[in-house]
Protein backbone atom coordinates (compact mmCIF):
# COMPACT_ATOMS: atom_id res chain seq x y z
CA UNK A 1 0.00 0.00 0.00
CA UNK A 2 2.81 2.29 0.93
CA UNK A 3 4.56 2.22 -2.44
CA UNK A 4 1.07 2.43 -4.52
CA UNK A 5 0.91 5.92 -2.45
CA UNK A 6 4.37 6.96 -3.34
CA UNK A 7 3.18 6.40 -6.65
CA UNK A 8 0.79 8.69 -6.78
CA UNK A 9 2.86 11.23 -5.09
CA UNK A 10 5.60 10.38 -7.96
CA UNK A 11 2.42 10.99 -10.54
CA UNK A 12 0.91 14.09 -9.31
CA UNK A 13 4.31 15.42 -9.17
CA UNK A 14 4.76 14.62 -12.89
CA UNK A 15 1.45 17.34 -13.11
CA UNK A 16 3.49 20.26 -13.84
CA UNK A 17 1.71 22.29 -16.06
CA UNK A 18 -2.15 22.20 -15.63
CA UNK A 19 -5.15 23.55 -17.54
CA UNK A 20 -8.20 23.02 -16.47
CA UNK A 21 -11.44 23.35 -18.14
CA UNK A 22 -14.52 24.85 -15.94
CA UNK A 23 -17.75 25.64 -15.62
CA UNK A 24 -17.20 28.92 -15.29
CA UNK A 25 -14.49 31.54 -14.50
CA UNK A 26 -16.57 33.33 -12.27
CA UNK A 27 -16.03 30.17 -9.63
CA UNK A 28 -12.34 29.15 -10.68
CA UNK A 29 -9.98 31.84 -11.85
CA UNK A 30 -11.64 35.60 -11.55
CA UNK A 31 -8.80 37.09 -10.35
CA UNK A 32 -7.90 38.01 -13.88
CA UNK A 33 -10.78 39.57 -14.69
CA UNK A 34 -11.36 43.72 -13.07
CA UNK A 35 -13.66 43.31 -9.83
CA UNK A 36 -13.38 39.30 -11.23
CA UNK A 37 -16.16 40.34 -13.89
CA UNK A 38 -15.66 38.12 -17.20
CA UNK A 39 -16.60 39.53 -20.51
CA UNK A 40 -20.51 38.84 -20.99
CA UNK A 41 -22.05 36.03 -22.86
CA UNK A 42 -22.28 38.39 -25.82
CA UNK A 43 -18.93 36.98 -27.27
CA UNK A 44 -19.50 33.52 -26.17
CA UNK A 45 -19.69 30.90 -29.31
CA UNK A 46 -22.09 27.95 -29.94
CA UNK A 47 -19.42 26.03 -28.54
CA UNK A 48 -17.20 27.03 -25.75
CA UNK A 49 -14.43 25.62 -23.37
CA UNK A 50 -13.52 28.11 -20.41
CA UNK A 51 -9.94 27.09 -19.51
CA UNK A 52 -8.27 28.51 -16.69
CA UNK A 53 -4.17 28.17 -17.41
CA UNK A 54 -2.64 26.66 -15.61
CA UNK A 55 1.60 25.91 -15.06
CA UNK A 56 3.78 24.27 -12.26
CA UNK A 57 0.51 24.16 -9.84
CA UNK A 58 -0.09 28.20 -10.45
CA UNK A 59 -2.75 29.83 -12.75
CA UNK A 60 -1.15 32.54 -15.07
CA UNK A 61 -4.45 33.61 -17.13
CA UNK A 62 -7.82 32.64 -18.77
CA UNK A 63 -9.09 31.39 -21.76
CA UNK A 64 -12.10 31.74 -23.59
CA UNK A 65 -12.38 28.59 -26.51
CA UNK A 66 -13.74 28.43 -29.77
CA UNK A 67 -13.58 24.41 -30.27
CA UNK A 68 -15.47 24.98 -33.55
CA UNK A 69 -13.49 27.23 -34.95
CA UNK A 70 -10.16 26.01 -32.98
CA UNK A 71 -8.66 29.52 -31.22
CA UNK A 72 -9.24 31.61 -28.76
CA UNK A 73 -12.65 33.75 -28.31
CA UNK A 74 -9.98 35.59 -25.85
CA UNK A 75 -7.51 35.43 -23.61
CA UNK A 76 -7.66 37.27 -20.16
CA UNK A 77 -4.54 38.69 -18.07
CA UNK A 78 -2.75 40.58 -16.00
CA UNK A 79 -0.33 42.99 -17.38
CA UNK A 80 2.95 42.27 -15.18
CA UNK A 81 5.71 42.39 -17.96
CA UNK A 82 9.78 42.10 -16.99
CA UNK A 83 12.96 41.05 -19.12
CA UNK A 84 13.65 37.16 -20.06
CA UNK A 85 13.73 34.65 -22.48
CA UNK A 86 11.50 33.56 -24.60
CA UNK A 87 10.36 29.98 -24.06
CA UNK A 88 10.65 27.31 -26.64
CA UNK A 89 8.00 24.66 -27.05
CA UNK A 90 4.37 24.53 -27.83
CA UNK A 91 2.07 23.08 -25.78
CA UNK A 92 -1.94 21.96 -26.67
CA UNK A 93 -5.08 20.96 -23.71
CA UNK A 94 -5.85 17.58 -23.48
CA UNK A 95 -8.96 18.14 -21.25
CA UNK A 96 -10.63 19.17 -24.46
CA UNK A 97 -10.02 15.73 -25.19
CA UNK A 98 -12.65 14.98 -22.30
CA UNK A 99 -12.64 15.67 -18.49
CA UNK A 100 -10.94 11.61 -18.39
CA UNK A 101 -7.26 13.32 -19.65
CA UNK A 102 -4.95 14.95 -17.89
CA UNK A 103 -5.93 18.62 -16.23
CA UNK A 104 -2.29 19.56 -18.00
CA UNK A 105 -0.72 21.94 -20.83
CA UNK A 106 1.36 19.34 -22.42
CA UNK A 107 3.67 18.94 -25.17
CA UNK A 108 1.67 16.71 -28.09
CA UNK A 109 4.76 14.71 -27.86
CA UNK A 110 4.11 13.32 -24.58
CA UNK A 111 0.62 13.14 -25.01
CA UNK A 112 1.08 10.55 -27.83
CA UNK A 113 3.95 8.75 -26.21
CA UNK A 114 3.43 8.38 -22.82
CA UNK A 115 -0.50 8.94 -22.26
CA UNK A 116 -1.31 6.69 -25.32
CA UNK A 117 -3.30 9.56 -26.98
CA UNK A 118 -3.59 9.19 -30.83
CA UNK A 119 -2.86 12.64 -32.72
CA UNK A 120 -6.78 12.02 -34.50
CA UNK A 121 -8.11 12.02 -31.18
CA UNK A 122 -6.29 15.22 -30.27
CA UNK A 123 -6.70 17.06 -33.40
CA UNK A 124 -10.34 16.31 -33.38
CA UNK A 125 -10.32 18.41 -30.32
CA UNK A 126 -8.45 21.53 -31.31
CA UNK A 127 -5.41 22.74 -33.28
CA UNK A 128 -2.42 21.16 -33.28
CA UNK A 129 1.21 22.26 -34.36
CA UNK A 130 0.77 20.57 -37.52
CA UNK A 131 -1.97 22.73 -38.39
CA UNK A 132 0.32 25.82 -38.11
CA UNK A 133 3.34 24.42 -40.63
CA UNK A 134 3.96 26.25 -43.70
CA UNK A 135 1.85 29.07 -43.68
CA UNK A 136 2.34 31.52 -46.33
CA UNK A 137 2.33 35.36 -44.93
CA UNK A 138 0.59 34.30 -41.37
CA UNK A 139 2.33 32.75 -38.27
CA UNK A 140 1.11 31.76 -34.84
CA UNK A 141 -0.17 35.11 -32.77
CA UNK A 142 0.01 35.21 -29.36
CA UNK A 143 -3.31 36.38 -28.19
CA UNK A 144 -1.99 36.52 -24.36
CA UNK A 145 2.21 37.21 -25.26
CA UNK A 146 4.86 36.11 -23.16
CA UNK A 147 6.33 39.19 -23.25
CA UNK A 148 3.46 40.56 -20.99
CA UNK A 149 4.68 38.29 -18.02
CA UNK A 150 7.68 38.48 -16.01
CA UNK A 151 9.17 35.07 -15.23
CA UNK A 152 9.61 32.34 -16.86
CA UNK A 153 6.77 30.16 -15.65
CA UNK A 154 4.45 32.50 -16.58
CA UNK A 155 5.39 33.37 -20.12
CA UNK A 156 5.97 29.56 -20.69
CA UNK A 157 2.04 28.99 -20.33
CA UNK A 158 1.39 31.64 -22.98
CA UNK A 159 2.74 29.00 -25.66
CA UNK A 160 -0.34 26.77 -25.52
CA UNK A 161 -2.16 26.55 -28.82
CA UNK A 162 -4.92 27.47 -27.09
CA UNK A 163 -3.94 31.56 -26.66
CA UNK A 164 -2.78 31.20 -30.32
CA UNK A 165 -4.68 32.81 -33.45
CA UNK A 166 -3.36 32.29 -37.34
CA UNK A 167 -2.24 36.28 -37.58
CA UNK A 168 -0.93 37.94 -40.45
CA UNK A 169 3.04 38.07 -40.07
CA UNK A 170 3.35 41.91 -41.00
CA UNK A 171 0.91 42.32 -38.11
CA UNK A 172 2.17 40.42 -35.57
CA UNK A 173 6.06 41.26 -36.30
CA UNK A 174 4.84 45.18 -37.02
CA UNK A 175 2.70 47.31 -35.76
CA UNK A 176 0.79 44.62 -33.62
CA UNK A 177 4.25 44.00 -31.75
CA UNK A 178 4.36 47.96 -31.35
CA UNK A 179 1.31 48.42 -29.27
CA UNK A 180 2.26 45.47 -26.98
CA UNK A 181 5.65 46.85 -26.28
CA UNK A 182 5.60 50.26 -26.51
CA UNK A 183 2.41 51.78 -26.27
CA UNK A 184 1.13 49.44 -23.18
CA UNK A 185 4.13 50.59 -21.24
CA UNK A 186 3.11 54.32 -22.19
CA UNK A 187 -0.75 53.76 -21.39
CA UNK A 188 0.47 52.19 -18.47
CA UNK A 189 1.89 54.70 -16.55
CA UNK A 190 1.23 55.22 -13.02
CA UNK A 191 -1.57 51.99 -13.16
CA UNK A 192 -0.90 49.71 -9.73
CA UNK A 193 -2.53 47.03 -11.71
CA UNK A 194 -3.69 46.54 -15.25
CA UNK A 195 -6.29 43.82 -16.52
CA UNK A 196 -6.42 42.77 -20.12
CA UNK A 197 -8.67 41.12 -22.56
CA UNK A 198 -7.41 40.21 -25.95
CA UNK A 199 -9.15 38.41 -28.62
CA UNK A 200 -10.05 37.51 -31.88
CA UNK A 201 -13.19 37.79 -33.88
CA UNK A 202 -13.91 34.75 -36.55
CA UNK A 203 -13.72 35.36 -40.22
CA UNK A 204 -14.30 33.64 -43.29
CA UNK A 205 -11.31 32.29 -44.16
CA UNK A 206 -9.09 29.13 -42.76
CA UNK A 207 -5.49 27.39 -42.50
CA UNK A 208 -5.02 24.12 -42.34
CA UNK A 209 -7.54 22.53 -45.05
CA UNK A 210 -10.27 24.10 -43.17
CA UNK A 211 -9.51 22.87 -39.97
CA UNK A 212 -8.56 26.47 -37.81
CA UNK A 213 -10.62 29.99 -38.61
CA UNK A 214 -8.20 32.80 -39.67
CA UNK A 215 -9.47 35.32 -37.50
CA UNK A 216 -10.95 38.62 -39.49
CA UNK A 217 -9.47 41.21 -36.63
CA UNK A 218 -7.68 41.50 -33.82
CA UNK A 219 -8.36 43.48 -30.72
CA UNK A 220 -7.24 44.31 -27.35
CA UNK A 221 -8.67 46.18 -24.09
CA UNK A 222 -7.58 47.06 -20.86
CA UNK A 223 -8.44 48.63 -17.42
CA UNK A 224 -5.93 49.80 -14.99
CA UNK A 225 -6.58 50.82 -11.51
CA UNK A 226 -4.89 54.18 -10.70
CA UNK A 227 -4.45 55.16 -6.74
CA UNK A 228 -7.63 54.43 -4.82
CA UNK A 229 -10.30 55.54 -6.34
CA UNK A 230 -9.49 56.25 -10.29
CA UNK A 231 -9.84 53.71 -13.31
CA UNK A 232 -8.60 54.57 -17.21
CA UNK A 233 -9.11 52.50 -20.25
CA UNK A 234 -8.21 51.89 -23.72
CA UNK A 235 -8.41 49.42 -26.46
CA UNK A 236 -7.27 48.66 -30.18
CA UNK A 237 -8.22 46.97 -33.19
CA UNK A 238 -6.58 45.28 -36.10
CA UNK A 239 -7.98 44.11 -39.25
CA UNK A 240 -5.90 40.68 -39.83
CA UNK A 241 -4.43 41.57 -43.18
CA UNK A 242 -3.48 44.98 -42.31
CA UNK A 243 -0.20 46.33 -40.55
CA UNK A 244 -2.07 48.92 -38.74
CA UNK A 245 -3.52 49.19 -35.20
CA UNK A 246 -6.52 51.62 -34.40
CA UNK A 247 -6.17 52.94 -30.90
CA UNK A 248 -9.99 52.78 -29.56
CA UNK A 249 -11.92 54.00 -26.44
CA UNK A 250 -13.36 51.02 -24.63
CA UNK A 251 -16.69 52.03 -25.32
CA UNK A 252 -15.93 52.36 -29.54
CA UNK A 253 -14.34 48.51 -28.92
CA UNK A 254 -17.26 47.01 -27.34
CA UNK A 255 -19.94 48.80 -29.92
CA UNK A 256 -17.35 47.57 -33.10
CA UNK A 257 -17.59 43.93 -31.53
CA UNK A 258 -21.26 44.53 -30.84
CA UNK A 259 -21.55 44.29 -34.32
CA UNK A 260 -18.84 42.18 -35.43
CA UNK A 261 -20.12 39.30 -33.08
CA UNK A 262 -23.11 40.05 -33.49
CA UNK A 263 -24.96 38.11 -30.40
CA UNK A 264 -26.41 41.59 -28.64
CA UNK A 265 -23.87 44.16 -26.50
CA UNK A 266 -20.45 43.03 -25.94
CA UNK A 267 -19.49 44.17 -22.07
CA UNK A 268 -15.62 43.07 -21.77
CA UNK A 269 -15.11 45.02 -18.38
CA UNK A 270 -16.78 46.05 -15.34
CA UNK A 271 -19.46 49.31 -15.30
CA UNK A 272 -16.27 50.84 -13.52
CA UNK A 273 -14.03 50.79 -16.27
CA UNK A 274 -14.18 54.10 -18.05
CA UNK A 275 -15.56 53.69 -21.77
CA UNK A 276 -15.23 57.06 -23.25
Amino acid sequence: MVWLLLLQVWASCLWLGHSELVTSFESSCPQFFFREIPPNEALEPEDPAWICQRYKNQYFFATLYDRQERIPVYSAYIYEPGPGKRPKGWLVEPQLMGPTYPKTMEKEWTLINHYNVSLEKLRESQAVLQDYKNLTGLNRGHLNPNGHHHSYASRMATFTLTNIVPQDEKLNGGAWNNYEQQTMIRKTQGCNTTYVVVGAVPGNNYIAKGRVNKPSYLWSSACCVVGNNHRKAWAVIAENDQNEVQLLTLGELEDMLTQLYGRGQVSLFDSECPRE
